[in-house]
């Protein structure tokens, strides 16, 4: 039986998301080292990009930030970020990858304020790209810790938009068509989003978690269409590659889930 923690699964998880060929903006930290063990073992045509330029790197190690010199090695093109959110504007870009610290049901991130915006409790570094790759990349990947006060009825700022107010409301700020919240990984269980409604749906629920433990841990209703499916825990092989290949310094893989 393999041992992991849940750091380990949500990178797990992630990286089966894409289909090879897929291109795909990432930051550092967890979507990074998805995207790396995803082009390791499932999709080693996946095209990746990041926000300081660089585009379709093989990457050889983890970067500690967007402009890292190893977002570079043997890519196809080093421009600038004013080139990535070009081809993020074109439609260049299928996925990007977004972590915030509140999400309501409609998938809309909150990362700059907790509390009132002129008097905050907390104030976080705010959108960088996130909304510009929320708003213009196709699918919208989220990988957070899930708990009630991430997960809340009603966030204190919209930072990025997800599907705003729900059915054509991203259509009627702007937005292009068709695109928008697509998976969220958390360490309890996969969840989508309804196509009529574009509200949260549970998908999967990771080994050793039960819809309750879902239910206590998010301040909403999800939708719950019938007896979601268990997530296939992380492989032997995944396991493998993840630490010996893409975070072989536990940069990652030991943080907290919090």
């Amino acid at each position: 039986m393999n041992t992991y923690n849940d750091i380990e699964l949500m990178i797990c998880v992630a990286s089966r998301i894409f289909e090879d060929g897929a291109s795909v903006s990432v930051g550092t930290g967890i979507p990074c080292a998805a995207v790396m063990l995803a082009q390791k073992l499932y999709a080693p045509n996946i095209l990746i990009t990041f926000e300081a330029g660089a585009v379709a790197p093989v990457l050889p190690a983890m970067p500690i930030s967007v402009g890292d010199s190893t977002t570079m090695h043997k890519a196809l093109q080093t421009g600038s970020t004013c080139d990535q959110m070009e081809m993020i504007q074109r439609g260049l870009i299928d996925y990007c990858f977004l972590g915030g610290a509140q999400i309501d049901s409609y998938g809309n991130i909150n990362s700059t304020v907790i509390g009132d915006y002129k008097k905050p409790k907390v104030r976080f570094p705010g959108s960088g790209g996130a909304n510009d790759f929320a708003s213009m990349a196709w699918r919208i990947v989220m990988v957070v810790p899930h708990s009630i006060r991430r997960f809340t009825n009603k966030i204190d700022f919209i930072t990025t938009p997800g599907y705003l107010t729900g059915p054509g409301a991203r259509e009627q700020a702007g937005l292009p068509p068709n695109t928008g919240p697509y998976k969220i990984i958390t360490n309890l269980a996969v969840m989508g989003f309804d196509e009529e409604t574009k509200r949260m749906m549970l998908e999967s629920i990771h080994p050793g978690v039960s819809i309750d433990d879902i239910k206590n841990n998010t301040g909403f209703e999800l939708i719950i269409k019938q007896t979601p499916k268990q997530t296939e825990p992380p492989t032997q092989e995944e396991l493998r590659i993840l630490r010996e290949e893409v975070d072989p310094f536990k940069a990652v893989i030991e943080r907290k889930a919090e």
